[in-house]
């Protein structure tokens, strides 16, 4: 028989099913009649209580990192509007001028600007000689050090000279010979002609001997042309300097013999006292240049280094060429300097400046204080109460670090050089002029 329980009370050894839990979603234990002859179990702990214990802490940690988080996020977003303001105050008192942005300027002022043409140049030397031997022979001696400066006339070269001696004293022996045979042969024709005036011969024996004669007195100015040919061989034999100028390298050493028709010279002398620079302008520059040269002006040219930088000499235009190079459009001209420092070499590379005309009394500034947009070229001029202004201007010439303004400023106004950046209308200003002491305003 089944034991009675007490109502309120467990089925003592009863076994449990598990069922699910449609409210909670969690499988729940039922208690069930034991079978028969089974005996009856003490009830284990309900396990519902210890879970719910551990889910409630959990929830409050996360509260609690919930509750910290939004508290530190909260911090900053208080902290945005105060700096925002701050910001917003200091943009408004450079917008009233109230703090002056420190600037470096210079004071427009009367000068003179020249008017250059720019070229790339070559030093050219005005002569070089290519010395070679008109006759043949040996090389004997050569009396030039690699390098020199050696003068018109100066003996370079000696050629063994002795064929053409001997050629001199044959021809002379020729000509001995000849002036004897023409001397009898003109005896002859004395005495012929004073025999036909007797009729003691006939006149065409009077006139063969005077062919006679003439033949002699060819072969007798046959013979002084070969003794001056041996005497210019003599000569000839002995190489000297043909210009004044700088020795290059040796072409040729002692021993060899040497021909009057080989390609390569002996040496090769260059004149570089004076020289000359080879540069090029544009053609639409020629006409200036071309109206200066025909009113008998002699305009300037500057040689400079390959960097612009520093001046090398100074010279005078000499000529120009007769044709416009069609390739490049540039026409060139040849300047002339003296070199006696030597501060040429040739073909140098050099930068040629071509002076056409000098401004004077114009109105000049630094050309950093020149600035430009899509829409004009302006500078920032600093009023008396020490705010900027923009003010347009016409720019001129431009040589260096000077350009010259031609409409839009007077001598004695005040432009910015560097701070342009931080600058806009009506800036206030604090000016540092070169030569005075930093100061506000003017």
């Amino acid at each position: 028989m089944d034991a009675w329980i007490a109502p309120g009370k467990e089925y003592a050894g009863l076994r449990s099913r598990r069922e699910p839990d449609t409210q909670n979603g969690r499988i729940m234990k039922q208690p069930y009649p034991p079978e028969i002859g089974e005996g009856t179990a003490p009830p284990k702990p309900l396990q519902a209580l210890p879970r719910r214990h551990s889910r409630a802490r959990w929830l409050w940690v996360l509260v609690l990192v919930l509750v910290a988080g939004g508290a530190y996020s909260f911090r900053p977003k208080r902290a945005g509007p105060a700096s925002t303001t701050a910001s917003s105050q200091v943009a408004s008192t450079n917008a009233r001028g109230l703090l002056a942005i420190p600037v470096v300027a210079a004071r427009a002022r009367k000068g003179n600007i020249g008017v250059y043409f720019t070229g790339l140049g070559t030093v050219t030397p005005i002569y070089t000689v290519t010395v070679k031997s008109r006759v043949d022979g040996q090389l004997m001696k050569v009396l030039y050090k690699e390098g020199d400066v050696v003068q018109q006339g100066q003996l370079l070269v000696e050629i063994d000279s002795r064929p053409y001696e001997v050629q001199l004293a044959q021809a002379e022996g020729q000509l001995i010979k000849d002036r004897a045979a023409l001397d009898n042969a003109r005896i002859d024709l004395a005495r012929y002609q004073t025999l036909l005036t007797q009729n003691a011969i006939p006149e065409q024996q009077l006139a063969t001997q005077k062919t006679t004669v003439a033949q002699y007195e060819g072969a007798v100015k046959t013979d002084q042309g070969q003794i001056d040919s041996a005497k210019l061989n003599l000569v000839y034999c002995h190489i000297t300097a043909p210009i004044t100028g700088r020795v290059g390298l040796r072409l040729v050493d002692p021993g060899n013999i040497i021909h009057a028709s080989d390609s390569n010279g002996l040496l090769v002398i260059t004149q570089v006292q004076p020289i000359s620079v080879i540069f090029t302008i544009a053609e639409d520059q020629v006409p200036v240049v071309l109206q200066k040269m025909r009113s008998g002006q002699r305009l300037s040219v500057d040689a400079y280094n390959r960097d612009m930088k520093t001046e090398i000499a100074q010279g005078s235009l000499t000529t120009l060429d007769n044709q416009i190079d069609q390739t490049t459009g540039t026409l060139k001209l040849r300047a002339t300097f003296d070199n006696q420092d030597n501060a040429f070499f040739p073909n140098q590379f050099v930068n040629a400046r071509l002076l056409v005309e000098d401004k004077h009394g114009v109105t000049l500034v630094p050309t950093a204080a020149i600035q430009r947009n899509s829409q004009m070229t302006y500078v920032y001029v600093v009023k008396a109460d020490s705010a900027v202004t923009v003010r347009p201007v016409s720019i001129g010439t431009t040589e260096g670090e000077d350009s010259e303004v031609t409409s839009g400023l007077s001598p004695g106004d005040i432009v910015v050089m560097t701070g342009v950046d931080k600058l806009q209308e009506s800036s206030k200003v604090r000016v540092q002029i070169y030569g005075e002491k930093a100061q506000q305003g003017r």
